[in-house]
């Protein structure tokens, strides 16, 4: 017998060994997420439900088209090179697909992204992300335009007296902070809302009593703030100091698990954000597929909601897997994306609205509701879900002060 045949044998049997174990290639998803840099408590958790669900995938749905989900996730630091450096070692892995982390990142990498064509969903909802061109790039659900407008249409629904009322912005100086300044600015002249002040602060500053005192000066009875949890707690102190006893919003990126540790009797009932998500008290079979991942994998306990994120995430990189293989019957890279465009109303149980991308949309929804944040992690709507400008506004509950 020739070497040729003995070859062939040989690689026949291990075929057939394959068929008979399950085994095929899998499919190849990349994270890039802070683990380890400033405001990784956030990254933690969106690891966290990230592989909990694609575990989920894995363990109980059998992969998908029988094919394993191998997740890689990395740690960048919140460093953008280190970002950009791990993306391009993806595309050159050749991933099926990508997510990223933050707005810098997200947008350091389109380039890179838009040349190896890779389909890449950004954790950050920073609407510069899908500044044109934006092919292969998506935000999992509105960006904080949409918390912009949401929290404006609800200060102006429940605003008391015949004058516009008085909202001050507090954020960062930087293009996380900044990146509600355009949106308000255009929206409150057209809807009778009066921006009295923006207090920028470089993201290091440790006591905000200054820019209290000057909110609380321009007379701001609600301050809309673009700011990382822990300076949320910081201005919250800074209010107390100078007796400013108003409502404080923030776009869903609010809270993270410290901010809960850190701010003990400061939260009280006057803390409130935009979140598009659902809650456990909504008992929908998006809260039921969370409870039945803290119940496997045990990696939290509770409602969370950059855990949250991570599944919404992972779920929604499932849904495109899913129907590119069935619409295309391969599942690669431009399959993967040519499906993500096909999204229309997606349903995702109510864990987040309903999803639609588009080749000129990669948004995926624009509506939302105010909750109420409370100081035992917990959190009460104060309005149905909506779309700033073009549904009512339903208030369930308005600010106690």
């Amino acid at each position: 017998m020739g070497k040729i045949s003995i070859l062939l044998i040989v690689l026949g049997i291990f075929c057939m060994g394959l068929v008979a174990t399950g085994w095929s290639q899998p499919i190849k998803i990349g994270a890039v997420i802070n683990l380890t840099g400033p405001a990784s408590t956030w990254g933690q958790y969106h690891a966290k439900g990230h592989r909990d669900y694609i575990n989920y995938v894995n363990d109980v749905k059998g992969g998908i088209a029988g094919r394993k989900i191998d997740l890689e996730i990395v740690d960048h630091a919140y460093k953008v090179p280190e970002g950009v450096k791990f993306v391009k070692k993806f595309c050159e892995e050749k991933k099926d697909t990508i997510a990223t982390w933050d707005a810098g990142t997200g947008i350091q990498i389109k380039p890179i992204i838009q040349e190896y064509k890779i389909p890449t969903i950004n954790y950050s909802t920073f609407q510069g992300i899908l500044k044109p061109p934006i092919d292969y790039m998506y935000l999992p659900f509105g960006s904080y335009i949409l918390d912009s407008y949401a929290v404006l249409e609800y200060i102006r629904s429940i605003h008391k007296g015949k004058d516009a009322p008085k909202v001050g912005l507090l954020t960062y100086n930087n293009v996380y902070g900044r990146s509600i300044h355009d949106p308000s600015k255009e929206y409150a002249p057209k809807n009778n809302i009066n921006i009295v002040t923006i207090e920028e602060f470089p993201p290091a500053t440790v006591d905000l009593t200054t820019e209290m005192l000057r909110l609380k000066d321009k007379g701001a009875e609600y301050v809309f703030m673009q700011i990382l949890p822990a300076a949320v707690i910081t201005a919250l102190k800074a209010a107390d100091k100078v007796g400013y006893n108003v409502p404080f919003f923030g776009t869903w990126t609010a809270t993270d698990p410290d901010f809960f540790k850190l701010g003990q009797g400061l939260i009280k009932d006057r803390v409130f954000m935009q979140f598009c998500g659902v809650l456990p008290q909504d008992k929908t079979p998006g809260i039921e597929i969370l409870q039945k991942l803290w119940a496997k994998y045990k990696t939290v306990d509770k409602f969370e909601t950059s855990y949250w994120e991570g599944v919404v995430i992972a779920m929604i990189q499932e849904r495109a897997i899913h129907r590119a293989s069935g619409l295309y019957k391969t599942i690669n890279a431009e399959t993967i994306n040519k499906a993500m465009e096909t999204f229309n109303n997606e349903d995702f149980g109510g864990l987040v609205p309903y999803v639609t991308y588009t080749k000129d949309n990669h948004e995926g929804s624009f509506k939302g509701r105010i909750v109420q944040i409370h100081e035992d992690a917990s959190y009460s709507p104060m309005t149905n879900f909506y779309v700033p400008g073009k549904e009512k506004v339903q208030v369930l509950r308005t600010p106690k002060m």
